[in-house]
């Protein structure tokens, strides 16, 4: 969408177009959605989060300078209303980067599992991760996908360095572990 057009669209928003406003959902809600997935277990939760997100999107839109990627700023407010959900859960403590995919994790995950010769679809890597606990889920997507350091993470979280350390290793071992099983 050539800048002008997303300038258009963003203000018809600001001003409270609804046209503008279901357009821009339209456009970014399947990208959002498999953000929402990664942080939840089932579709009705992930559209929880992708409604209140977009909720929050649109109160936030003023604010947006034109600078870097709108879809990235939108991602951003996604996946903290997800982890905004988990905290009020009272969970323990997930969205992919531009340059990565599930591809590029289920290479990661082969990896970890030694010298077999195997090969995983980016389904059976999501199955997979859905099967982790919230803590591992959201630690692993924020160091995997998000490239967020353990210390970020730990602030996010208001956990420590070590934690997410060891949650991160806890969640490559169980995921290599249900990746191997077929368990998904």
């Amino acid at each position: 969408m050539p800048e002008s057009d997303l300038r258009d669209l963003i203000n018809g928003c600001v001003r409270g177009k609804r046209k503008s406003q279901e357009e821009l959902f339209k456009r970014y809600y399947s990208k959002m959605m498999i953000v929402s997935m990664r942080y939840t277990k089932n579709a009705d939760e992930a559209a929880d989060i992708l409604q209140d997100g977009f909720l929050k999107v649109f109160a936030k839109l003023e604010a947006y300078n034109y600078e870097g990627s709108f879809e990235g700023w939108i991602r951003r407010i996604i996946a903290n209303t997800a982890i905004d959900q988990l905290r009020k859960r009272k969970n323990d403590f997930i969205l992919l980067q531009e340059d990565q995919s599930l591809e590029d994790f289920a290479e990661l995950i082969e990896e970890d599992l030694g010298e077999e010769e195997v090969e995983f679809k980016p389904d059976q890597v999501l199955a997979a991760m859905h099967e982790l606990s919230p803590a591992y889920r959201t630690i692993f997507n924020l160091y995997v996908f998000e490239n967020l350091t353990h210390k970020e993470i730990a602030d996010k979280l208001d956990i420590s360095v070590g934690t997410s350390k060891s949650n991160l290793a806890k969640a490559k071992r169980n995921l290599a572990k249900i990746l191997r099983n077929g368990t998904h």
